[in-house]
């Protein structure tokens, strides 16, 4: 305190400054006082409440027990719920935000067509994560290193493209498992998945918890869906009908009769298999000739409705559209013009 005295008062006196044409009284270093402030021991309170004052920063951390969670994809659909989903091909936090309050089962975050990477998916997680709102993450490629990067994060669910036999299927099940289980490299301590390894029980609960999701999409997946309905750690067959209608030749007409009994062949196939003994759940995305609604009458157990991308195209058109048409009292436009996009669908 003394030679914090000694500079002010030394600054102070060395400023002689006039005001209104009066100087202005020189402050001597002996004219200034700085009492020492000492409370007494008794009015000290510890900053932390007594009853966490032995525990460790991962003891006193508020992590909500797993009883306060609300219940898993997984867990959901063992208690028989058929699930609502949405395709977010957009990457922006403010329609996965939307999406979140608006109340689906869940989303999955594609970036196997969309433009986001890793970092991206990371602020579409946060952006649900608000609302609780399980996130599933497609996949650019089946690869290890995409499913580490992308379980590092934590979505409750992974979705791999092109799985076409058995033996792809097992691979991908190996990517999410660490060893000796698997092969995903392991940075539990640390990363977003375990809370930033604040929950210690991760790795008692993450094969539990996640969601293992494989695309059947080609022909010769659609020969091998039963067997690889039944590999150990699969627990969805996602059906992807547009790659489907191009592995048969009929690319510009995914509603085609030889697409869609393919299709149905694949969804037996899987329905048929027991899901208490190793078999897995159908999941599969709708089209414009096959609606949300049909899919969950065939048995579907998890229903993608929408891409985001394509509900913010349809309003955009809307719009534009009936102001046009407000400008034009005689327009030759009709209703049925609206449906156009979809003529080509044909049987």
């Amino acid at each position: 305190m003394a030679s914090l005295a000694n500079t002010t008062a030394g600054a102070v006196a060395g400023a002689r400054k006039i005001s209104n044409g009066k100087p202005i009284p020189i402050i001597s270093s002996k004219s200034l006082s700085f009492p020492s402030f000492r409370p007494p021991i008794s009015s000290l309170k510890p900053l932390i409440p007594t009853k966490f004052s032995s525990l460790s920063p991962l003891q006193c951390s508020p992590n909500p027990s797993p009883s306060t969670s609300p219940p898993s994809l997984k867990s959901r659909l063992r208690n028989g719920e058929t699930l609502y989903g949405i395709f977010l091909l957009s990457f922006s936090p403010t329609l996965a935000e939307i999406v979140a309050f608006s109340g689906y089962d869940f989303v999955v975050i594609d970036m196997e067509h969309g433009p986001g990477g890793i970092h991206e998916s990371l602020q579409m997680l946060r952006s649900v994560a608000t609302t609780n709102t399980p996130a599933i993450i497609r996949l650019p490629e089946s690869s290890a290193v995409w499913a580490k990067k992308a379980l590092d994060l934590g979505p409750q669910g992974i979705m791999f493209p092109m799985i076409d036999s058995p033996k792809d299927a097992r691979k991908a099940v190996s990517y999410c498992r660490f060893p000796p289980n698997g092969i995903r490299g392991s940075a539990h301590t640390v990363v977003r998945a375990s809370n930033y390894g604040i929950n210690e029980g991760y790795l008692s609960n993450y094969k539990e918890d996640l969601l293992i999701m494989c695309q059947v999409e080609t022909v010769d997946g659609v020969k091998k869906v039963e067997e690889i309905a039944a590999v150990e750690g699969v627990d969805c067959i996602q059906m992807g009908p547009l790659d489907l209608s191009a592995s048969l030749g009929y690319l510009w007409d995914p509603g085609h009769k030889k697409v869609r009994e393919m299709l149905g062949t694949a969804e037996k196939e899987v329905l048929k298999s027991d899901r208490k003994d190793g078999g897995a759940f159908l999941a599969g995305f709708a089209m414009p000739h096959d609606p949300p609604e049909a899919l969950g009458k065939r048995g579907y157990h998890m229903v993608s409705g929408a891409v985001d991308v394509g509900l913010f195209r349809n309003a955009a058109v809307e719009d534009v559209r009936k102001f046009k048409i407000s400008l034009n009292a005689d327009s030759d436009y009709s209703d049925d013009d609206k449906d156009s996009d979809e003529k080509y669908w044909s049987e």
